[in-house]
Formats: C-alpha cells, sequence, structure tokens
C-alpha cells in the first residue's frame, strides 16, 4: 500500500506539471490560469451542495432509526474530492469532479464499499484467530 501511495505522490504531479506545460502551450498561459481558478470555484460550490445534501440526508436516517453508511460514504468521497479539486491540475481535477458529481460518484461508491468490506472481513477473521 505504501509503495503504490509513494508512486502516487511522485507520478501524478509530475504528469500534471507536464499537462499543465502542454495546455499552457496550446491556449495560452492566462487561459489555462483562468481555468484552474474556475475549476477550484466550481468544485468549492459543488462541494458546499453536495455536502449540505449529505449531512441532510444523515440526519434523516437517524432521524428514521437508520445507519447512514451510505451518507457516510458519500461524505468521505465529496471531502476528497473537493480537497482534491482544490490543487491545480487537470487529472486532479477530474478525479475531483468525479467524486463530486453524483452520477459519476455511485460506480465508485460501490468499489469502494467492496474494498471496506474486504477489509473488515479480513480484520474480523484476523481478530478470529486471535
Amino acid at each position: 500500500m505504501f509503495r503504490w501511495l509513494l508512486l502516487l505522490i511522485l507520478i501524478v504531479p509530475a504528469l500534471e506539471i507536464g499537462l499543465l506545460i502542454w495546455a499552457g502551450n496550446l491556449i495560452g498561459p492566462w487561459w489555462v490560469i483562468l481555468l484552474i481558478i474556475s475549476t477550484g470555484v466550481l468544485g468549492a460550490w459543488l462541494a458546499k451542495q453536495q455536502g449540505l445534501e449529505t449531512i441532510h440526508n444523515v440526519q434523516n436516517s437517524m432521524s428514521h432509526q437508520q445507519l447512514p453508511g451510505d451518507a457516510l460514504i458519500d461524505g468521505a468521497c465529496i471531502l476528497v474530492g473537493g480537497a482534491v479539486l482544490l490543487t491545480p491540475g487537470f487529472i486532479t481535477d477530474a478525479i475531483g469532479f468525479m467524486l463530486l458529481i453524483p452520477s459519476t460518484r455511485k460506480p465508485l461508491k460501490r468499489v469502494i464499499r467492496k474494498v471496506i468490506e474486504k477489509m473488515m472481513n479480513r480484520n474480523t477473521i484476523t481478530i478470529y484467530r486471535r
């Protein structure tokens, strides 16, 4: 896991810099700067809107005495998506918008849920064996 994280930390910024330079040469540096600022502002607005909706869903689930599991995964996706959108770059912006837009977040939530369930099952077996 640490190796993948280290590779991600090294490779993604290098790709982002290359992509920003390429886009700057293609459309001009001022347009790239404007694009970076506009995706940050749009991402902050979308994160706020989706975050408030998720808080409402959690409160609604709790008032009906249900566990807000799905809403908690939404909240985590929105938090990560909003944070990633604040970093300049096109790759991170694409990932951030995928995590913030409900229609693209839905398939990612299924994958995240399966990973969490797999980790929980692995830990349960480990604890049970002790």
